[in-house]
């Protein structure tokens, strides 16, 4: 009999080397083959999925690369690094142009809402900042809670932002006028929500913590917790889902991926470093990309994996 963990299968596609220290973050370029890494060596590193290589040293920064985005409209990338910096890398030129020193501890995650035209970030000091994308001007900064906050996702339709805190809690955003709409409590107490993520049909928020659990919020019923999932055997780091939004991925510090249908939730497929060569450490970031439908995944071993999911 077919069990629910043969429905899918996957094979490693390639392994990139290069980085001397834990990778914390993936990054999509300007083009679909393409791709950005950020690591504890401080570099910010562009990838070739087409060539399976290393293509250039992006930046060179004075503290650990921990969070990325791009600015496809204006080819620049944003990175929040360790000591509470955000660097603004000018693609065109190969060359910083803005430093935005707001924060004093370190940038986890940075999202940009081109319908406000600005970006939003949030650090270790429980803070987040709102910045213009035209001039790097500060919009507003708003002291959230007193643990780090580590990830923020935003719903165009619903004009909010979900961010997920460090005391358990995920804090649901009016985008335009920064008000509090709500506060969502169904993780551990004091154990971070380290990944938020809107489902692309719109119905559901998702969310992983450090207590290893996979949460599924209902939207149109209040933001209901309607799925808690033990998803793992610690913390998770990482959702995405594939371009198709058939399938979402999730990726956790007990060194797996897992692999879900997008529509029941149900698990597909565990990727283990026994079975298919995985992860031997921490998995930090994971990326699903347009090019082959490749899904890549990093952490702490320094590597920087591609999987074909069939």
């Amino acid at each position: 009999m077919t069990t629910v963990l043969t429905k899918i299968q996957t094979e490693k596609a390639g392994q990139f080397i290069g980085h001397g220290g834990a990778i914390f973050t993936l990054e999509p370029a300007h083009d679909a083959y393409l791709f950005y890494s950020g690591s504890s060596d401080n570099l910010v590193v562009e990838w070739s999925l087409k060539d399976q290589k290393q293509n250039k040293v992006v930046a060179r920064l004075p503290a650990k690369a921990l969070a990325l985005k791009y600015i496809p409209d204006r080819n620049q990338l944003l990175v929040g690094q360790s000591l509470g910096g955000i660097h603004v890398i000018d693609l065109n030129k190969n060359e910083e142009i803005k430093l935005l020193q707001l924060h004093r501890q370190s940038i986890y995650d940075i999202q940009y809402l081109p319908e406000k035209e600005c970006f939003w970030a949030v650090a270790g000091d429980g803070t987040l900042s709102v910045w213009s994308i035209n001039d790097f001007s500060l919009i507003t900064a708003l002291k959230l809670c007193d643990k780090k906050i580590r990830s923020i996702d935003f719903n165009i339709v619903l004009k909010e932002a979900a961010i997920g805190c460090g005391d358990g809690s995920i804090r649901i955003f009016d985008f335009e006028t920064f008000e509090e709409k709500k506060l969502l409590k169904g993780h551990v107490d004091d154990f971070s929500v380290n990944t938020v993520c809107y489902h692309p049909n719109g119905k559901y928020l998702l969310s992983g913590s450090r207590d290893a659990y996979l949460n599924i919020w209902d939207i149109e019923n209040d933001c209901a917790l309607i799925h808690h999932i033990p998803a793992h055997n610690y913390a998770i780091y990482s959702i995405v889902f594939s371009p198709d939004k058939k399938f979402f991925a999730t990726g956790s510090r007990d060194k797996t991926i897992k692999i879900w249908n997008a529509e029941n939730f149900e698990l597909l497929l565990r990727i283990e470093h026994a079975k298919h060569e995985g992860h031997t450490h921490s998995v930090n970031k994971l990326l699903w990309s347009d090019f082959n439908n490749y899904l890549i995944s990093t952490g702490d071993d320094k590597a920087i994996m591609v999987w074909k999911i069939a």
